[in-house]
C-alpha cells in the first residue's frame, strides 16, 4: 500500500507543480523566461520526490515509466496495474487543485497537438519519451549511481521539456497529460490519447533498447 500511496502523491505533486508553473508563468517559446521555469519545474519536481519516494516505490509517477518496467521484468502485472491507477488518481487529483487557483480557462498545463498533425504529435513524444526513459533505465541499472540517480533523471526531464514545451507542451507521461485534460474537455481531452500512446511507444523502445544494452 505504501507504494501505492507514493505513486499517488508524488504524481500529484508533479502535476500540481510542474503544470501550475506553466499556468503561472507561460510557456511562450518567444517569452523564455517561463519557458525554462516550466522546463526546471518539472524536472526539479520529479528529482525532489526520486529521493523522497524513490526508495518507496522507485518513483515512477509516470504510467510510461511503469510500462518500460514491466516490459524489463521489473514489475509484475499487478503491480503495474495498481501503479498505473495510483498514478492516474494522482494526476487527477491534482489537476482537480489546480483549478481553484487557476480555473480550467487557463488550460491546466494540457499538451497540444504539434502543428494540428496527430503524426508528428505522436512521433514527437515517443522520441521524447525514449529519450527520458532510456536514461532512466541505464541509471538505475547499476546501483553505484543510485545516489545521484535522481539528479539525472530530474535533469533529463528538464532537458526533453527544454525541447518539448515549444512542439506538444511535453507530455512524456499519460497521467500528467491525462489528469488537466479531463478538467479542460474539449480539443485537450479529445486528443489526449495521442499523449498516452506516443509515450507508451517510446517507453517500449526504451525497454527494448535497454535490455539489448544489458546483455
Amino acid at each position: 500500500m505504501k507504494k501505492f500511496v507514493a505513486e499517488f502523491l508524488g504524481t500529484l505533486c508533479l502535476v500540481f507543480i510542474g503544470c501550475g508553473t506553466a499556468c503561472t508563468v507561460g510557456c511562450d517559446p518567444a517569452a523564455g523566461s517561463g519557458y525554462i521555469l516550466t522546463a526546471f519545474a518539472f524536472g526539479l519536481t520529479v528529482m525532489a520526490m526520486a529521493y523522497a519516494i524513490g526508495g518507496v516505490s522507485g518513483c515512477h509517477v509516470n504510467p510510461a515509466v511503469s510500462f518500460a518496467m514491466f516490459l524489463s521484468g521489473k514489475l509484475e502485472i499487478g503491480e503495474f496495474v495498481l501503479y498505473v491507477i495510483a498514478q492516474v488518481l494522482g494526476a487527477v487529483a491534482g489537476a482537480a487543485l489546480m483549478l481553484p487557483i487557476w480555473g480550467a480557462g487557463s488550460g491546466l498545463g494540457t499538451n497540444g497537438l504539434f502543428n494540428d498533425n496527430v503524426a508528428l504529435s505522436l512521433l514527437i513524444e515517443a522520441i521524447l519519451t525514449f529519450v527520458f526513459i532510456f536514461v532512466i533505465i541505464q541509471v538505475t541499472s547499476k546501483v553505484e549511481n543510485s545516489a545521484i540517480a535522481g539528479l539525472i533523471i530530474g535533469l533529463t526531464l528538464v532537458l526533453v521539456h527544454i525541447i518539448g514545451i515549444g512542439l506538444t507542451g511535453t507530455s512524456v507521461n499519460p497521467a500528467r497529460s491525462l489528469g488537466p485534460a479531463i478538467f479542460v474537455g474539449g480539443a485537450a481531452l479529445a486528443n489526449v490519447w495521442v499523449f498516452i500512446v506516443g509515450p507508451l511507444i517510446g517507453a517500449a523502445v526504451a525497454a527494448i533498447c535497454g535490455k539489448f544494452f544489458a546483455e
